[in-house]
């Protein structure tokens, strides 16, 4: 049995105290602090019996991973000193605020030979793992539709960050449904995206539509909103996120040259006969097994510290994959402001999405 992993966890606002929350719980790791440079807020999870710390250098020195959990723009500095300590390090999503940044964060660890991995915990699920199987079902991969729509409460936008520029579904939301769909397909090569803020009128945007070319040949679509009101979202239709009100709808729509899938719940058809497949012939239906519930954070957090404790992973999203993910993110994000596609390469290394 491998030893607990003494780990350190940066950035105890909401995204850090659900890890928090999940390290405590978990034999894997050894949760030895939690670094929070916010004296107010260090001080209450202090008296909670929270191991509490104003900054990396002041974590103890049996450590060897971290979770990084702060804002966007300091994953790369906060990475780079877990690096400069010798630390294995998982950092929340997005990798880091631009390509070159991640880019540099990657070149890193490799050249330090230091486990990095992105936050992508979706991958985890143990019905997301089993999708990759299903989809080679399909036959050749002719293309995926998905609609993301989940109204946000009117009080969310009380917070005046929440209406800046990069607050909308696009840069906040979209990373997670790219990184899901190169996990489940491939990489996707090509985007377009048209935006509207014509629901609330602010200056982000409340919808944007996208158009995707992914390298194995297949097309796909993605409309995502946070006005619009539907059943159809990962998060409802996985019931992962407790905040979020569940209804077990799919929201993906994969279709192959020889049947079809939906998404989270697997729900597959295919040939009804040995003849050929084609429109007059009824489809018939295959329905998934249950899987197991669980908490994808916590399933990360395993993976994770196997990875630290020198084992091999294929499921958690390498730092290398998350930078790919963020890459297609502000790939819509620069197409959505130009007006035109935009392909692998073309985004500019200092781009933010904004």
């Amino acid at each position: 049995m491998s030893t607990a992993v003494p780990l350190t966890i940066i950035g105890a606002g909401s995204i850090g105290q659900r890890h928090i929350g999940v390290a405590q719980s978990c034999a894997a790791v050894d949760l030895v602090c939690v670094v929070e440079p916010d004296d107010t807020l260090r001080a209450t999870l202090a008296q909670q019996g929270l191991p509490m710390v104003a900054n990396i250098d002041a974590a103890p020195a049996d450590t060897r991973a971290a979770i990084i959990a702060t804002p966007t723009p300091d994953h790369a500095e906060s990475t780079l000193k877990c690096f400069d300590k010798g630390w294995a390090v998982l950092v929340e999503k997005p990798t880091a605020h631009t390509l070159d940044a991640a880019n540099d964060l990657v070149q890193r660890a490799t050249t330090l030979g230091l486990p990095f991995f992105t936050g992508h915990h979706r991958r985890c699920h143990p019905f997301t793992i089993a999708a990759r199987d299903a989809l080679s079902e399909l036959g050749d991969l002719v293309g995926v539709q998905g609609l993301w729509s989940l109204r946000k409460h009117a009080s969310y936008y009380d917070a005046p960050w929440r209406r800046a520029p990069g607050a909308g579904p696009l840069m906040t939301n979209l990373s997670h449904e790219v990184d899901l769909l190169h996990f489940l397909v491939g990489e996707i090569t090509e985007t377009t995206t048209l935006l509207s803020s014509a629901s609330r009128n602010l200056v982000i945007e409340d919808t944007a539509s996208m158009a995707f070319r992914f390298a194995q040949g297949a097309l796909g679509s993605m409309l995502m909103s946070d006005a619009g009101v539907s059943p159809w979202s990962f998060e409802s239709g996985s019931y992962e996120n407790p905040a979020i009100a569940g209804s077990g709808e799919d929201y993906l729509r994969f279709t192959g040259t020889e049947g079809a899938l939906a998404f989270p719940s697997l729900t597959r058809w295919g040939r009804s006969d040995g003849g050929e497949i084609e429109w007059s012939k009824p489809l018939l239906r295959h329905d998934a097994p249950e899987f197991a519930k669980i908490d994808p954070i916590k399933e990360q957090l395993i993976r994770f510290a196997h990875v630290a404790n020198g084992g091999q992973d294929d499921v958690i999203c390498s730092g290398a994959e998350g930078v790919k993910a963020l890459e297609i993110t502000l790939a819509a994000a620069l197409s959505g402001r130009n007006g035109h596609p935009v392909r692998q390469g073309d985004v500019p290394g200092n781009f933010t999405g904004i």
